[in-house]
């Protein structure tokens, strides 16, 4: 585990990645860029990053393909030839999705997400080399082009690993965000102006008020993508735009009308007691 570690640590600190890692994530960026290819790419609509389970597939049909190659012997050597073939196809958005997530990413988190992804390229790569192999007659030299896609696999799954569990990349943000559950006086409303996004704090978190004629909104300040301030955000139509990466949410329900957030932002109700403004956590 210590040789991991120092692994990791080194490929977090290797900042000569950098001049390859900028100019292939501004690339991606101005890809994704299209409100429809955000919300897509970003699990927008089923309200979860796409990356991680799509990796499942690739990853379960070429490990079991390697099984079947190792232990499967004639018999299963159609089924093992499907499972590559089915591997490569399930790739191709595996990937597109992968580079979605990690062209919002910066510093070490980029440095890794780079390598993760030459690991998974490279698997990629000796997975179909294996199976052009195996269509020509050459089994052998597909089994052995598969064994070293399976250990170039390995590689790219303990790197994306890493990058999820111990680097937190695209995990939600406001998860262990809790506001208070009982009204709470939060600020006077005479010092909320109409339109101009305020910070406040709320119990243990900080909540984003914006007023709209007689409605105030309430939303967790900590955008759920990537942790940007909103209430340096710009609102116009009913939303409010993270400076970060340009994640859209609505300020009626936190709801995502723009990626690359795929998690809505926790709201609030609110009330107006007293000339103070408080508020709760929705029920």
């Amino acid at each position: 585990m210590s040789a991991l570690r120092n692994l990791t640590g080194r490929l977090e600190n290797w900042e000569a990645l950098d001049t390859l890692a900028r100019p292939l994530a501004a690339g991606v960026g101005r890809a994704v860029r299209p409100r429809p290819v955000r919300n897509l790419l970003g699990g927008a609509a089923v309200g979860h990053p796409l990356h991680p389970p799509l990796t499942d597939v690739p990853i379960g049909a070429w490990s079991m393909a390697t099984l079947l190659d190792l232990a499967g012997g004639p018999a299963a050597e159609p089924a093992a030839d499907l499972l590559i073939a089915t591997g490569l196809a399930a790739a191709v958005p595996t990937a597109a999705t992968g580079l979605h997530d990690w062209s919002d990413t910066q510093g070490a988190a980029s440095r890794v997400g780079l390598v993760h992804a030459a690991a998974n390229s490279t698997a990629l790569g000796l997975y179909a080399a294996s199976l052009l192999a195996r269509r020509r007659g050459h089994r052998g030299a597909g089994k052995a082009l598969a064994l070293a896609g399976l250990g170039a696999l390995s590689g790219g799954g303990f790197l994306g690993g890493h990058l999820s569990f111990a680097m937190g990349v695209n995990v939600n943000r406001t998860a262990w965000r809790r506001g208070p559950a009982e009204w709470t006086d939060v600020l006077a409303e005479a010092e909320l102006a109409e339109g101009e996004p305020r910070r406040v704090p709320a119990g243990r978190v900080s909540v984003l008020l914006v007023r709209e004629g007689d409605r105030i909104h309430a939303l967790d300040s900590v955008c759920s993508h990537l942790g940007g301030p909103l209430e340096r955000g710009g609102i116009a139509e009913g939303c409010v735009t993270c400076p970060w990466h340009g994640s859209v949410f609505r300020l009626a329900d936190g709801g995502v009308v723009r990626g690359p957030a795929s998690f809505p932002q926790p709201s609030y109700e609110t009330r107006v007691q007293n000339g103070r403004i408080q508020l709760r956590a929705r029920p």
